[in-house]
C-alpha cells in the first residue's frame, strides 16, 4: 500500500485513501451494531472490554489494565472495583509486590464472555447468510488482516 501521507501516483493514492475511508466507517458502524448484541446490559462497553482483555490476557494489575485499555489508572481503579462489586473480577496479592493486586476474572465473568461471544458470533452469523460464495471467501482472506489492525 503507499504510503497516504505522502501521497505516489495518483489514483493508486486515491484508491488506497478511499479503501482506509470505507474501511474506518464500516468497522465503526459494524462495531456500534455488535455492542447492542449484549448479555449483561448493566456493564457499560469499557466494562465489557476489561473482561475481554482479561480473557485474552490473562491477570494483570490494574495498571496494566489501564495501558492496555487505554485510560488512567484512577479511571481503571474505579472499573475494576465495579466489576469486583459485581462479581465479575477478583482482586489477590501480586506474587512479588504486595503493595500491588492483581485482577482476575471469576467464573461468572467467564460465563458471561461466553455467552456473549456465542450471541454476537450468531448475529454476525445470520448477517453473513446473505454474502456469495465470493464475498464469503474475500472476507476468509480479510479476517486475519483485519485481526492484525486490530492489535498493530
Amino acid at each position: 500500500m503507499s504510503d497516504l501521507s505522502h501521497g505516489g501516483p495518483g489514483n493508486e493514492a486515491d484508491a488506497d485513501a478511499a479503501a482506509v475511508n470505507a474501511l474506518r466507517s464500516a468497522v465503526m458502524r459494524l462495531s456500534r451494531r455488535l455492542k447492542h448484541q449484549r448479555v449483561d446490559e448493566s456493564l457499560s462497553p469499557t466494562e465489557m472490554s476489561v473482561l475481554g482483555t482479561l480473557a485474552r490476557c490473562g491477570s494483570a494489575t490494574p495498571g496494566e489494565l489501564a495501558r492496555k485499555e487505554h485510560v488512567q489508572p484512577p479511571s481503571m481503579t474505579r472499573i475494576v472495583a465495579l466489576l469486583e462489586a459485581k462479581g465479575l473480577v477478583r482482586l489477590e496479592p501480586h506474587p512479588d509486590d504486595r503493595r500491588q493486586k492483581v485482577v482476575s476474572r471469576t467464573e461468572r465473568a467467564e460465563a458471561m464472555l461466553e455467552e456473549s461471544r456465542r450471541k454476537r458470533n450468531a448475529w454476525l452469523a445470520s448477517l453473513a447468510e446473505g454474502l456469495d460464495e465470493d464475498e464469503w471467501a474475500k472476507l476468509r482472506a480479510a479476517a486475519p488482516v483485519l485481526e492484525k489492525l486490530a492489535h498493530l
